[in-house]
């Protein structure tokens, strides 16, 4: 490392894109179980808006703390700078990518360099580049342990139940609301390599691109209400969620499953009534899992869609891009 410090994105205050300051910071320490990554991409989330707006739309029960100044971000791809001694399995100079800290809000990856657990990395598919694998980790993982596997015991927060993925097969009708996004197209290909039937759920300038993904069938929610076309679904993956997620309950048979990825509330009598069961979790950082994905792009099975690319500096217009809405994959931000 040529010198001690490194530019970094951070929040001195709380509010829109123009809070993000372009700042220079000192080059962290990797602590014992960690490596010291050269970050060359890091992928744009949701949480990140989030903490730069200060957590406004998480219970105060629930929020975690925030210690200003923060840098935002979790997840990043990258080349291994340094390794804490008690690390096996990865050195200096593998390239690794990996969603760092995950749920907690400390992973400080808008930067130049990051120190986090080696068992939040996996090694980079060779197949993508680190802008790629910069959009996969927390999209990717969401989608994973949503309707894969979970991968660890931590209760959601939102429910008392362990999360259980439906397992999935030719028999299987899945409904993926916000298709085009980050979890939505990595949900799609993953539901159709266990060879389920896919209905895709955006508006119509996505429709080309879900369809090579492997949607069977396409709505525009801009034209037609999801909940009075699609009828006996299996399983509703809502990656908006929120206070409208209720209104796909009607497009379940019963026996069908409703996850959102966002809480929003539900009628427990209604869900009583119609026999469908509401779940979701809390996605987590979780290295093995990431190596599995890493597997499935490093063949060819699933691809990363990039939506825009912004250099770290710009951090602003990547948020300000975010907020527009209607992405068609990842957003990123490069780092020299």
């Amino acid at each position: 490392m040529p010198t001690s410090t490194m530019k970094a994105i951070r929040l001195h205050e709380h509010g829109g894109p123009e809070v993000l300051r372009y700042d220079e910071v000192p080059i962290p320490a990797p602590k014992p179980g960690e490596v010291l990554v050269r970050v060359h991409a890091v992928g744009v989330n949701p949480p990140d808006w989030y903490v730069r707006e200060g957590m406004p739309n998480v219970p105060p029960e629930i929020r975690p703390p925030l210690h200003l100044p923060i840098i935002p971000g979790t997840d990043v791809s990258g080349v291994v700078e340094a390794v804490a001694a008690d690390v096996d399995g990865l050195s200096r100079g593998d390239e690794v990518f990996g969603l760092l800290r995950f749920p907690s809000l400390e992973a400080s990856a808008y930067a130049e360099y990051v120190a986090a657990p080696a068992s939040n990395f996996a090694r980079k598919p060779a197949r993508i580049d680190h802008v790629q694998a910069a959009g996969v980790p927390m999209a990717g993982l969401t989608a994973w342990q949503f309707l894969i596997e979970l991968g660890h015991d931590q209760l959601s927060p939102f429910q008392a139940t362990q999360h259980r993925p439906m397992a999935l097969g030719a028999d299987t009708t899945v409904l993926i609301n916000g298709a085009a996004g980050g979890v939505g197209h990595f949900a799609v290909q993953l539901a159709k390599w266990k060879r389920a039937r896919i209905i895709a759920v955006a508006s119509s300038a996505h429709e080309s691109f879900l369809r090579e993904l492997g949607a069977d069938q396409f709505i525009d929610y801009t034209k037609s209400r999801p909940e009075e076309v699609a009828h006996n679904v299996d399983l509703v993956l809502d990656t908006v969620g929120g206070p409208d997620s209720s209104r796909f309950l009607r497009t379940l048979r019963r026996g069908g499953a409703l996850y959102p990825v966002f809480f929003g509330g539900y009628n427990p009598a209604e869900t009583a009534k119609l026999g469908v069961t509401i779940s979701g979790t809390q996605v987590r950082s979780n290295g093995s899992q990431l190596a599995e994905l890493g597997s499935l792009l490093d063949a060819g099975t699933l691809r990363v869609a990039l939506d825009s690319t912004f250099p770290l500096a710009d951090a602003r217009g990547a948020h300000e891009r975010a907020a527009r809405g209607h992405i068609q994959g990842k957003i990123v931000l490069t780092v020299a």
